[in-house]
């Protein structure tokens, strides 16, 4: 049997999965999407699902806000400028000391 390369942006996880592979709360999930940092698919009954990349954006999330400070709307603005220059802003303030 072929060993399947599983897809970044497919959704797969329910927001308890979700926010367990992270360690955060639910709650905090639904935060960061109230706040516009994140958005889950949804499935046809309304249930959040979330993918890799999903989760990989939590992780920057708490890395920025709890290791260099960046409240969550400093957090909105380095994403989208990250996203509108297409230069990797992150990579940059993750390495610094």
């Amino acid at each position: 049997m072929r060993d399947r390369v599983r897809d970044p942006s497919q959704p797969v996880y329910v927001i308890s999965v979700a926010a367990g592979i992270v360690r955060v709360h639910p709650r905090t999930l639904r935060i960061y999407e109230d706040e516009g940092l994140l958005c889950p698919a949804r499935t046809p009954t309304n249930i959040r699902l979330y993918s890799e990349r999903d989760l990989r954006r939590v992780l920057w999330i708490r890395h920025l806000t709890q290791n260099l400070g960046v409240n969550l709307a400093g957090v909105r603005i380095l994403f989208e400028l990250e996203e509108k220059l297409g230069t990797p802003i992150l990579e940059a303030l993750y390495s610094e000391p």
